[in-house]
């Protein structure tokens, strides 16, 4: 997945331990590489880690004009295998826009800008925007208990302490529901009220507030809420209020019996063998609140112009959507299902979204006006990789 490593810097040498940062090949994304021997003969290696870091400053990137990073991201995107649509805007204008490789390999079908990826997710996007529609109308409070909405669920202990704010921020210790009970059940799991039927009644991972962990299981559960409050669907409700003003005419979450026109087949290499297969058997029956919808690069335009537009919401509640405000282990800062990052002086903000044979990036820089979106029929971090080669060069204005 990373193509490999340049050594860049050594921070530490003895003769037992060693200490450097390396930079993948095939991206920016930079690692500290910390390996310790054992001092007797033949020196086994002892430990060895290799963690992500943020860009060391000896190693900071320089802006370049508009015309330089278009011409730069071009070439860098002919001389690669990456599948997937790339769309740059400024100030709401698409200035670059283009498709390569394969939407269905068995057809030899194109990507094209409108062909329909896999988002994962991304969609959570989606989710929070709905939930503080609900705030700005009064009919969530954003420090309620999970109770409140859904005064039947089954672990007491979760409905009274985990509120509205923690399952938004990832700090409600509500934990995952990918892994072997999920693989068990997959087609099974067919509503959202399916998963609380399996995951409700577990405890706690850490209490709430006291820390930081990406939870799908919580924002499944912010899905409830919002069907609980409405009376509708999920599905309905951020059909009607999120995509319906956007303009996102090509996003949704069809159940996968049912024909989606222009879908692209994720290609994986995970699981086994050296060969991209289709991710299949991977995929749940429909994408919930926590991701597996699909969209457009053109359509997380239309999205992205909307919300800072202020046309989802108003100015006060855009603002508490997106700003970040719980640190994460990359660097950055989490919102309301939007992280926010500090690139080259700019505060950029927006979502990604990766599972075997999709992967996606979406992200907004209001100082600059810039906008990426980023889709991919091909594992992480195919799209991340292009988002993040794009974010790091972006002008400052």
């Amino acid at each position: 997945m990373t193509g490999g490593f340049a050594l860049r810097k050594v921070e530490a040498s003895s003769a037992t331990n060693f200490t450097a940062l390396v930079e993948e090949h095939a991206s920016d994304q930079f690692a500290r590489l910390v390996m310790e021997v054992e001092p007797a003969e033949p020196h086994r290696i002892a430990s060895m880690s290799l963690r992500a870091i943020p860009t060391p400053p000896d190693f900071r990137i320089q802006p370049l004009t508009e015309a330089a990073l278009l011409k730069a991201l071009r070439e860098r995107l002919d001389q690669s295998s990456f599948s997937g649509a790339v769309l740059v805007a400024h100030h709401g204008k698409p200035i670059f826009a283009q498709a390569y490789g394969v939407a269905d390999r068995a057809t030899s079908t194109p990507n094209r800008l409108d062909t329909r990826f896999r988002i994962g997710s991304m969609n959570k996007m989606f989710t929070a925007t709905a939930i503080l529609q609900l705030v700005q109308a009064g009919r969530i409070g954003l420090n309620d208990p999970l109770g409140k909405y859904i005064p039947d669920y089954p672990n007491k202990d979760v409905a009274a302490k985990v509120t509205i704010h923690h399952l938004l921020t990832h700090t409600g210790g509500t934990g995952d529901f990918f892994g072997p009970q999920f693989d068990a059940h997959r087609l099974e799991l067919r509503t959202l009220n399916d998963y609380v039927k399996l995951y409700g009644n577990r405890g706690l991972e850490f209490e709430p507030g006291s820390r930081w962990a990406y939870s799908n299981y919580g924002f499944l559960l912010l899905g409830v809420v919002i069907e609980k409050v409405t009376g509708q669907s999920y599905y309905d409700y951020v059909a009607a209020h999120v995509y319906q003003p956007a303009g996102m005419t090509r996003t949704g979450s069809l159940p996968e019996d049912q024909h989606v026109p222009d879908l692209s087949v994720g290609y994986t290499q995970m699981g086994g063998g050296s060969a991209a297969h289709p991710n299949t058997d991977t995929l749940p029956y429909r994408g919930t609140s926590a991701g597996g919808g699909y969209s457009t690069v053109e359509d997380l335009l239309r999205f992205a112009n909307a919300l800072t537009a202020d046309k989802l919401l108003d100015a006060h509640n855009t603002e508490l959507l997106t700003t970040g405000k719980v640190d994460t282990p990359g660097g950055g800062k989490y919102g309301y299902g939007f992280e926010s990052r500090m690139i080259n002086g700019q505060v950029c903000f927006g979502h990604g979204g990766g599972a075997p044979g999709m992967n996606g990036d979406l992200q907004i820089c209001p100082q600059s006006g810039y906008t990426i979106a980023v889709l991919s029929n091909l594992d992480p971090p195919a799209a991340t990789r292009v988002a993040d080669f794009i974010l790091n060069r972006l002008p400052p204005d």
